[in-house]
């Protein structure tokens, strides 16, 4: 196995583009670490991006925030701006492994890893993020909606990683919030997730929303139905049936042993409820 640490975006993907076997991008290295030592990968090449200036850093720009792709979920937590901005992101990325983890872990690699339970992935949908994709052929920005296409399978391709994700500056009475259902009350994964983003106008109703589920479907689900059921609404108790009913109606989860197809599809929905009326707080309504 070989192992390589460049310091520059460019140097990794050329790595990564003229690898020959089986080459994977260490960031926290959480995920990639315990998969080695478990026996479920052998990699030929190993590219080390936590020497990357632009993996390194969190950014806030006049556009909002970009997190380098190699910071902790420690040190997201830690900032002060991008938890006022996106409280919901910052909880989903602080719900990523013990404190132990969180030295290490990142959002890219949370992303990366395409796990459907992922804890940040449906925060970061339901706030609008994007992934910065370095690759062969040039730069490109993702939704990052468009970055996990099933478990463990992402639309990367050859030679391209994730440099950094960047979350947009939240318009004025903008709130999100994200929650999830686990057997135990710590370090455990999702059995069902969700993030929500609500706007409001001048008067308390919501313009603008977005609805992300996860541990539902092969991958974390938008679900533009659900954030239209909200939009025109106070957050009322027929605005939350119908919230409910979107989400419910958008679940194709699995049975398996920590939670049936029912349990998943029910939980969908309550969470839904628990998590739009967390966000519409924090934007401001009543």
């Amino acid at each position: 196995m070989r192992y390589e640490a460049p310091e520059t975006t460019k140097e990794a993907v050329s790595l990564l583009a003229k690898a020959k076997g089986k080459a994977y991008v260490l960031a926290g290295g959480t995920d990639l670490l315990v998969r080695m030592k478990s026996g479920v990968i052998e990699p030929d090449l190993i590219v080390d991006i936590k020497r990357i200036e632009a993996t390194q850093a969190i950014k806030k720009m006049a556009s909002g925030f970009r997190i380098g792709a190699a910071v902790s979920g420690a040190r997201i937590g830690r900032n002060a701006a991008l938890k006022k901005a996106w409280p919901g992101v910052v909880e989903a990325a602080e719900l990523i492994g013990s404190d132990q983890i969180q030295g290490r872990c990142t959002i890219s690699g949370n992303l990366c890893n395409a796990s459907p339970a992922a804890d940040s992935v449906p925060a970061l949908v339901a706030a609008g993020a994007k992934a910065i994709v370095v690759g062969p052929k040039g730069r490109r920005t993702v939704a990052v909606e468009k970055i996990p296409k099933g478990p463990g399978k992402t639309s990367l391709a050859k030679g391209e990683i994730v440099e950094s994700i960047s979350l947009p500056k939240p318009a004025p009475k903008t709130g999100d919030a994200y929650l999830r259902f686990i057997p135990r009350s710590e370090m455990d994964i999702a059995v069902v997730s969700v993030g929500i983003c609500l706007t409001l106008n001048g008067k308390g109703k919501i313009h603008k929303a977005r609805v992300a589920l996860g541990a539902v479907a092969p991958t974390v689900v938008l679900v533009p139905e659900a954030a239209e059921a909200l939009i025109g609404s106070k957050l009322d108790d027929e605005a939350l049936a119908a919230l409910t009913a979107a989400c419910e109606k958008a679940c194709k989860p699995i049975d398996d042993m920590r939670g049936t197809i029912e349990f998943r599809t029910e939980v969908a929905g309550v969470l839904a409820r628990r998590a739009a009326k967390i966000a519409y707080q924090r934007a401001g309504g009543k």
